[in-house]
């Protein structure tokens, strides 16, 4: 079933106070307020290097015959609806992560003038996955992934719980559908991850990200992404400081028999 976000003024205030969306306060009015912001306030907050723009989606726009993608890499015009939930959070992770944003366009147009606007490539398929629902990883404690392998959601989030206050893994959402559906209150979110083993500053696995994407390395098959349900990270979920959520909480599912992930990339 097709999600419907709440009307904008319905909202649980809760919600705003969790991650993800918690984690946006530069962004706070144009979310909490009873107000949409308007294109021009979307551009106003753009970056100095940021070359692509905010422009209405209109009939007139849509009649210039070229895809959504193409669009962006030709013109520059990313077409967004007004007094819209998912292409507002949409243009908020063009402005915190415009360099993914700009490799995941790239490829896509690729692909485009290669299969055409009505077939998909299984990368596009991957791509629009991450786009929707993408989750950047660092993880630091190359043991977690034992339990993340075998989908041993109770060890990864309630006994290895500390992992994820310590830094040994983080995570930077990307996927502004996911920012979407946590409007409604708990409802549970399960991400599309890309996973980077990193030594280094958090921002490493951002950088890493955007520049694999970009390079064609990353994102060539939907199975490239690992589930990772964000409802069991501490905080994501009203009742998850309980361990019977994490023993019983429906965004946890099994491993799919012969299901193998692709090991981190190290940076």
């Amino acid at each position: 079933m097709r999600y419907v976000a709440p009307a904008r003024g319905t909202i649980d205030p809760e919600v705003f106070l969790r991650p993800p969306l918690s984690a946006w306060p530069a962004h706070a009015p144009w979310v909490r307020a009873d107000a949409w912001p308007g294109i021009d306030a979307l551009n106003a907050a753009r970056p100095a290097t940021m070359r692509e723009r905010f422009v209405a989606q209109t009939p007139a726009l849509l009649d210039d015959g070229l895809h959504y993608e193409q669009r962006i890499a030709e013109r520059g015009d990313i077409a967004t609806r007004e007094s819209n939930w998912h292409d507002l959070f949409n243009a908020m992770v063009w402005l915190r992560y415009p360099d993914i944003k700009r490799a995941l366009n790239l490829q896509q147009v690729i692909d485009i003038a290669r299969m055409g606007t009505k077939d998909r490539s299984r990368a596009q398929y991957a791509m629009t996955h991450f786009d929707e629902a993408g989750v950047i990883v660092a993880l630091r404690d190359h043991r977690l992934l034992e339990a993340w392998d075998a989908h041993d959601w109770h060890a990864l989030f309630w006994r290895e719980r500390d992992a994820w206050h310590d830094g040994r893994i983080s995570i930077d959402l990307f996927g502004h559908a996911l920012m979407e559906h946590a409007l409604t209150p708990g409802k549970l979110l399960v991400g599309k991850a890309l996973v980077f083993l990193a030594r280094g500053l958090r921002d490493s696995a951002v950088t890493a990200c955007a520049e694999g994407v970009r390079s064609g390395r990353l994102l060539r098959d939907p199975l490239d992404l690992r589930p990772l349900p964000l409802s069991g990270i501490p905080g994501w979920h009203p009742e998850n400081g309980q361990e019977s959520f994490h023993r019983q909480a429906a965004c946890y599912q099994p491993r799919r028999e012969g299901r193998r992930y692709p090991a981190p990339l190290s940076i």
